[in-house]
């Protein structure tokens, strides 16, 4: 993935002159090396300075230039903040950040290193776009989308291996989520590489048991994509989102905002709940913090037994 996004960047500059690459010390994890080599001239390696990383690109942008800075997610958000803030959205200018390493995907870097909030702090920054691609084609695409972009946007970035879900010519639009897999009966909305291979494996699963599940890669988690949402809310009636973050603040929340303001369909939230990150394979961590595909069939199976009455939603309270 590190590769597509750094061969992306070089063939946007090639056409563009406006794109320039900002680091924090961390070409060799992102592998813009290879941009660097072509284009000395608009590559800056700011050091580990995150929040003076973000400035920097701010006044790149008002120049007039489309500035990618990148970093670990945790420090393109939780040390970046203020400075993503004010410099660059409130400000009104096409800052694209880069959060590296979503969620479990920081493995063996650990907690410190693990963004399980990154998503949450940012969805509630005025018109920022906010989006995590799930495979190589769908990051090349949503890069260039971005770019196009005239505000600021946040990108989540997986830099390891990804399998490929979308065939080279598939189009995509930021705010416009795609539905990887038809189904009737319940709707496993996910985002990112590892949350939406883990939906399809469990919309396989779920078929086995006679269950008909669709799955939707919501790639774009800020603007959410209310139309698809509420199409599947209505098809189903029953929803299952599914992401590598804290349950709470993100696509999760989201997707309950989208079907609690129109009063349609029951949600359940398949994520990180309550715990921080901790050292491990991205495997181990699947199952240590409740990621995996058969996560998602409970959450699927809990959700149509709500959906078909056999379960109350609140527990009633005791008699007298």
């Amino acid at each position: 993935m590190r590769a597509v996004y750094a061969d992306t960047l070089i063939a946007l500059a090639e056409k563009d002159e406006r794109i320039v690459v900002l680091e924090a010390d961390l070409m060799g994890a992102h592998g813009t090396r290879c941009f660097a080599e072509r284009f000395p001239e608009r590559t800056f390696n700011v050091g580990v300075a995150e929040a003076d990383m973000v400035g920097i690109a701010a006044g790149l942008a008002s120049a007039g230039l489309i500035p990618f800075a990148a970093s670990f997610g945790t420090f393109s958000s939780r040390k970046a903040c203020d400075a993503f803030y004010i410099n660059a959205v409130y400000s009104r200018l096409g800052v694209k950040l880069v959060g590296s390493d979503p969620g479990i995907s920081a493995a063996h870097n650990g907690g410190t290193h693990m963004p399980l909030e990154d998503v949450g702090i940012y969805r509630s920054f005025p018109n920022l776009v906010i989006f995590e691609p799930a495979d190589p084609v769908s990051l090349a695409a949503l890069l260039i989308e971005s770019a196009g972009f005239a505000g600021s946007t946040y990108m989540r970035l997986h830099r390891k291996e990804a399998p490929r879900l979308y065939e080279p010519e598939e189009s995509f639009a930021l705010g416009k989520g795609k539905l990887l897999r038809e189904g009737g009966q319940v709707a496993l909305i996910a985002t990112g590489v590892i949350m939406v291979n883990e939906a399809l494996q469990a919309a396989e699963v779920l078929a086995g048991e006679g269950i008909s599940a669709a799955v939707v890669d919501m790639h774009t988690v800020k603007p959410i994509d209310r139309e698809l949402v509420l199409q599947q809310a209505r098809g189903c009636g029953a929803l299952v989102t599914c992401e590598n973050h804290q349950a709470k603040g993100g696509l999760g929340s989201a997707v309950a905002e989208v079907i609690a303001e129109e009063g349609v369909g029951l949600l359940a939230r398949v994520g990180v709940k309550e715990r921080f990150g901790e050292a491990g394979t991205v495997e181990y961590l699947k199952k240590n913090f409740n990621l995996e595909a058969e996560d998602i069939c409970a959450a699927a199976r809990r959700v149509l037994a709500r959906k078909e009455g056999q379960v109350p939603a609140v527990p009633a309270a005791p008699a007298g």
